[in-house]
């Protein structure tokens, strides 16, 4: 039989890692999309609560005073719940990166679309891209992956044990907006490849035939060598994937380390 009774002083601890498990619901990837109802992100956080309390690692009673400092210990556990929701979610936005400058090549930087998991104006080929990969990562199961390393992290970081190291922090971060960036141009280099080359016989084609109007000509052929560019090379999907999911354990590790 399952027992959900505890004292007065387990509901302070189980309250504490409620506070870190829904920080890191609202703010990673796969939960924290606005397709999912906001209650159903609380019942959520509940279960994991309650699953991690049962049995994950034994957790240390915070030791406090005052009102104040109960307040102190919410805070902390939220920043770690927010630092490593985020530190995963920016590893998903590559491909909206990629995708923008994707629409920039191709001719469709202007026609912006309604993200509507983002509440954003989003490019068209980057939402593309995005629902793929995210499709791709939910069903290898990177989500489990996600709620794993939550619970490892109250073996590293027990309840109101976070050291925040802004050194780290950052140093972690510059290293990760070069990843992102060199990413983002692996996806959008077979587009940005091609639309070159077009760019330059359509060089050559104004010098050697000057009547022909190479403006109007090259804004349709563009849009169709970007589109067949972007049809051949969307079976590279799952290797994009693979780059976004091992970034993702990369920043995650480096986040906890920075917050020990």
């Amino acid at each position: 039989m399952i027992n959900l009774s505890f004292s007065t002083r387990e509901w302070d601890l189980v309250l504490l890692m409620f506070v870190r498990i829904a920080s890191f619901v609202f703010s990673a990837p796969f939960f924290s999309t606005k397709g999912v109802p906001n209650n159903t992100k609380v019942a959520l956080s509940i279960f994991v609560t309650y699953v991690m309390y049962q049995f994950g690692p034994e957790q240390p009673y915070p030791q406090y005073a005052t009102l104040l400092g109960y307040s102190v210990i919410i805070l902390k556990e939220v920043v770690v719940g927010l630092l490593i929701g985020l530190g995963a979610q920016l590893c998903t936005s590559i491909v909206l990166f990629a995708g923008r400058i994707i629409d920039m090549e191709v001719g469709l930087s202007m026609a912006n679309m309604f993200d509507p998991t983002t509440n954003e104006q989003s490019s068209i080929t980057g939402v593309v891209l995005q629902y793929g990969t995210t499709m791709i990562l939910y069903t290898t199961g990177l989500h489990h992956y996600l709620l794993k390393a939550l619970m490892e992290t109250y073996q590293l970081i027990p309840i109101a044990g976070v050291k925040i190291d802004l050194d780290s922090l950052l140093a972690s971060l510059i290293s990760f907006l070069s990843t992102y960036i060199i990413i983002g141009f692996r996806i959008c280099l077979p587009i940005f490849a091609s639309i070159t080359l077009m760019n330059v016989v359509l060089g050559l084609l104004a010098k050697l035939a000057p009547q022909m109007n190479m403006f109007s000509v090259g804004i349709q052929l563009k849009l169709l060598a970007g589109l067949t560019v972007i049809m051949i090379t969307v079976r590279l999907l799952p290797m994009v994937c693979n780059f976004i999911s091992t970034q993702m354990q990369i920043i995650i590790v480096e986040m906890v380390e920075g917050m020990m």
